[in-house]
């Protein structure tokens, strides 16, 4: 797939891996709509500073809402392709059931609705799904988070087959410690580290040329690309 003038949709990308992957696919020719929620100066300098013409923010809109995914489609219109980067990590919460489905809601349900809103009533495109290298793992924690994670690894691996047929490629890249969340730097990334075969995060530009590469090979499609620096082979 060339990626000159086609229209690319970023969820949260105002900042970090998703700004990253912005400014990537803007160099290649693509044209940006920038997802955000809460961090609407943060987008506006990483739409300004994106090579190219004709990119925009859209948003805010919040994904633990129940219309989010119809809310964004709105805003957006249409577009070719589809990078499902956001995400809730570290939810705070008393009621064990409001986590549950905020979780769910973030990390699985919006970007679920919003692959079959791409595919539906056209012919092409592409999606990538940004997961966590844990969906890899055969011991996995029992939590929240690992649940919402492993059932878009289950729905990537579902609209592969599905989509196919309209010629929607759908793949996905499952990062290791690459960045940690804001508000958690430095809280256990060194301790992660010592327990990655390569002994080291994982560098922001490589996950970037994952994500590009699963974009612009036409023959790719339900693929799982672990960018963990072996994370996924430990116990």
């Amino acid at each position: 797939m060339d990626l000159a003038g086609k229209t690319i949709l970023i969820t949260g990308g105002a900042r970090r891996i998703g700004a990253a992957i912005a400014f990537r696919l803007a160099v290649c020719g693509g044209v940006v709509l920038l997802h955000f929620n809460n961090s609407r100066e943060e987008a506006a300098r990483t739409i300004a500073g994106l090579p190219g013409s004709g990119h925009r923010l859209v948003g805010p809109v919040d994904f633990s809402a129940p219309a989010a995914a119809e809310l964004l489609a709105g805003l957006v219109g249409q577009c070719d392709i589809l990078i499902n980067n956001a995400s809730l990590y570290r939810a705070r919460g008393d009621d064990p059931k409001e986590l549950e489905r905020r979780y769910f809601q973030v990390n699985c349900r919006v970007p679920t609705q919003l692959m079959q809103w791409l595919a539906a009533g056209r012919r092409g495109g592409a999606i990538v799904n940004l997961l966590d290298q844990v969906v890899l793992r055969e011991c996995v924690p029992d939590d929240p988070y690992t649940r919402s994670r492993r059932a878009l690894f289950a729905e990537t691996l579902r609209a592969a087959r599905e989509f196919a047929a309209v010629g929607v490629r759908v793949n996905a890249v499952a990062p290791g410690p690459v960045l940690p969340p804001v508000g958690l730097e430095g809280s256990r990334m060194e301790k992660e580290l010592r327990s990655v075969p390569l002994g080291r995060p994982v560098a922001v530009n490589d996950l970037v040329d994952a994500v590009e590469f699963l974009i612009v090979n036409d023959s790719v499609t339900g693929a799982v690309l672990p960018v963990d620096c072996g994370q996924h082979l430990t116990g």
